[in-house]
């Protein structure tokens, strides 16, 4: 679950998180049932989504079951529910990594700020953006807290490295 709370952080079309925010109640065949959600997004278009995380690959028969009975109520009261399924353990390093330089001190002053734009307006190497904008003891982070916050962008899936594109825009 944390990771996923990580991931979820980081994404964009999420505005708000909570942590099991509610508990559903319902009578099934077998007696009284309970489920108690993971987690409850508020996207920016203003759509609600309750999640799950689970480290399985496929969900069991009584998961399954009960995926159905979460996603049956969310779409009674215009939510999603969505599993939050298993990641691939590349990205969920290098997001970890990242992660690691969210808090705001990393962030860039105005200038270094366009600087990393202006050195990385098309794919560029990392390190050779890093050193075309100034001492890496200072860029570095400003760079991995852009990364985070998706004001610069690379693709997380291989291994983070020295010489992986970087680039400004959504390509």
């Amino acid at each position: 679950m944390r990771l996923h709370l990580m991931l979820l952080d980081r994404d964009p079309r999420v505005q708000g998180l909570s942590s099991r925010p509610l508990e559903l109640r319902w009578r099934a065949p077998e007696g009284m049932r309970t489920h108690v959600p993971q987690v409850m997004l508020r996207l920016t278009d203003g759509q609600g989504v309750l999640a799950d995380c689970t480290a399985a690959g496929e969900l069991s028969g009584r998961q399954r079951s009960l995926a159905a009975v979460v996603g049956e109520v969310c779409a009674a009261v215009g939510w999603r529910y969505w599993v939050l399924g298993p990641v691939d353990p590349v990205y969920r390093r290098n997001v970890t990594w990242l992660a690691g330089y969210r808090h705001p001190r990393y962030r860039a002053g105005q200038q270094l700020a366009a600087a990393l734009r202006e050195s990385f307006a098309s794919r560029t190497p990392l390190w050779e953006g890093v050193r075309r904008t100034g001492d890496p003891t200072v860029v570095l982070p400003a760079l991995f807290h852009a990364l985070w916050a998706g004001q610069l962008f690379a693709d997380l899936g291989p291994p983070m490295h020295e010489r992986m594109p970087v680039w400004a825009q959504a390509a």
